[in-house]
């Protein structure tokens, strides 16, 4: 007769930070659209047609091929401006003046963003596939540019877009970043993993699109997930 086992001892339960825990970080890098402001506010639609009229105008064709052209260098080469350069020479300073050039009175200025940012010990850098210019707009709407030391463009990327791990090593050189002291956040999930394998911590502002979306479901380069980034700022900021 076989001697009764006892039943396994149930797994442990994940260790989760507390949001708290990151509030000493020493720098903190956000992305710009559609994770300093909501996505709901919609940039990108007015970004999406003057991309596809730029298109359409450097190339003589309509505006249906237009899309399907832009469609292909995004997925080509991660920003529709590097498949542009790569494959025709466009000018980038005349695609970023006119793809840019947008209305941003949809963006509601955020006294709780702002709050939590100055609560927030750390210096604040955004870095993002656009523009200074278009940094300046949209976060000076928002009433935050002051809160940043830095805009880390695409023209200080040498015009290598996100994941390209290439500009987040010159993002740490150039402004003096320990990587182990410092935060990313980010609404498209496959441009946090460069961030983590240089040992920053990770926030994804999560995204409905499929853009945003892919490379969740690896998960070992996200080290936080968030819907709401001012409330969850504010929490790690504290009282």
């Amino acid at each position: 007769m076989t001697a009764p086992t006892s039943p396994a001892a149930p797994a442990p339960a994940p260790i989760t930070k507390l949001p708290s825990a990151l509030r000493d970080r020493a720098v903190w890098i956000f992305d710009l659209d559609n994770t300093l402001y909501p996505a709901s506010c919609n940039l990108f639609a007015q970004v999406d047609l003057r991309i596809n009229e730029f298109i359409a105008a450097h190339f003589n064709i309509g505006m249906d091929e237009a899309r399907v052209r832009q469609k292909q260098f995004f997925r080509d080469y991660g920003t529709t401006l590097r498949g542009l350069m790569s494959e025709h020479d466009v000018d980038p300073v005349a695609y970023m003046d006119y793809v840019h050039d947008i209305d941003v009175t949809g963006v509601q200025p955020s006294a709780q963003l702002a709050d939590a940012l100055d609560r927030l010990p750390g210096r604040k850098i955004i870095y993002t596939n656009g523009s200074v210019r278009h940094a300046e707009n949209v976060a000076g709407r928002l009433g935050i540019i002051d809160r940043f030391e830095a805009v880390f463009d695409i023209t200080a990327a040498g015009y290598v877009p996100k994941p390209d791990p290439r500009p987040y090593a010159t993002l740490v050189e150039r402004h003096g970043v320990n990587p182990a002291d410092a935060c990313m956040v980010e609404d498209i999930a496959r441009n946090l993993a460069p961030a983590h394998a240089l040992g920053m911590t990770t926030v994804w502002v999560r995204g409905e699109q499929e853009y945003e979306k892919a490379g969740v479901g690896a998960g070992v380069h996200i080290d936080h997930t968030v819907d709401d980034l001012p409330s969850w700022l504010a929490a790690v900021a504290g009282p």
